[in-house]
């Protein structure tokens, strides 16, 4: 089977790693010295330069080209999943499609099966690929499992059946809303577990916080149509478990460094990696809002992300302050 991933940062270039164990894939990226570059050493330096190509991958920045595959896989940040639909949809429309990018989409707060909705339509059979995965673990084959989810249940079931690999399980689920919901707000929790260990809290303030914010996506999720399940499950308390304590979260880093003082700007322009969860924070707020959930956590990172005059420790201690209740509230 041919797979095309287009998108060569960290995590497109694992997928297409990881893959390419099983099947011819291309890569693609928009960046001809980027291309130049990965064909010649053969390895991603850049995003993980501990994970050679195998043979069976080939790298390309002829989107004519790459297109000419039996699934796309797009593995761009958010912001470029809408762009990349459309072009791919308008040059091989029936060809199966599935992303993996996470988060909400700023101003809009649309989830991305709502962005590739809105840019191809409903008819093309899609769906997401998403669970607890760091790029250079899945790049260097260790075992992972992930979710894909669709609302086509039999689109979902098959192709976890052709992508399943032993080091890479594919679970199989139909609940898309409850897949994305999770895997995009469990970065916004990551920011805040990455202040509370930077300011020395604690694993029990870590522990309060991974529960409680799984209450908050549980939340927003349900009302958004989501499954509670699925939130219990690989996409949800999975994912936020492991981007929440892991050392290679980018999200974790993020607040890991707010809490030593460093701007929001300064830390941006060091990370090297697109930190999904900044701008996914002001849009799962804002969703919030819209649809009357209290989440606390997630405003508290908004706010310190978002504003000048709210620094961690104020973050902190608005949260502190909150009036006891019931744990199911």
């Amino acid at each position: 089977m041919r797979i095309a991933v287009f998108g060569a940062g960290a995590w497109g270039t694992a997928l297409a790693v990881a893959f390419a164990r099983a099947h011819q894939v291309v890569l693609w990226s928009r960046e001809a010295d980027q291309v130049d570059l990965l064909g010649r050493e053969r390895i991603n330096r850049q995003f993980l330069p501990d994970v050679p190509f195998p043979d069976s991958l080939h790298v390309s920045g002829e989107l004519d080209t790459a297109v000419d595959a039996d699934l796309h896989l797009i593995a761009t940040p958010l912001a470029g999943l809408r762009e990349t639909a459309s072009a791919l949809h308008a040059r091989r429309p029936a060809t199966p499609l599935i992303w993996a990018c996470k988060g909400l989409e700023a101003g809009t707060g649309r989830m991305p099966h709502e962005i590739v909705f809105d840019a191809i339509g409903s008819e093309t059979p899609c769906g997401v690929l998403t669970g607890p995965s760091f790029a250079a673990e899945v790049g260097a084959g260790q075992p992972t499992a992930i979710a894909l989810a669709s609302t086509d249940r039999d689109f979902a079931e098959r192709w976890v059946q052709a992508l399943h690999q032993p080091r890479l399980r594919l679970y199989a689920n139909d609940d898309l809303v409850g897949a994305e919901i999770g895997g995009g707000l469990k970065n916004v929790i990551a920011i805040a577990a990455g202040v509370s260990d930077g300011m020395g809290f604690g694993l029990n303030a870590r522990a309060a916080l991974i529960t409680r914010g799984l209450a908050e996506i549980t939340r927003l999720g349900v009302a958004l149509g989501a499954r509670p399940e699925t939130l219990t499950g690989l996409a949800g308390m999975g994912d936020l478990i492991l981007t929440c304590t892991g050392d290679l979260s980018r999200n974790r880093r993020v607040g890991l460094a707010l809490a030593s003082g460093q701007s929001l700007s300064d830390i941006l322009a060091n990370l090297g990696h697109v930190a999904e969860g900044v701008p996914t924070a002001r849009s799962a707020a804002m969703l919030a809002q819209r649809h009357g959930i209290e989440m606390p956590i997630t405003e508290a990172v908004d706010a310190l992300l978002h504003s000048e005059h709210i620094g961690p420790r104020d973050a902190v201690e608005s949260l502190l302050a909150r009036d006891p209740r019931h744990e199911q509230d």
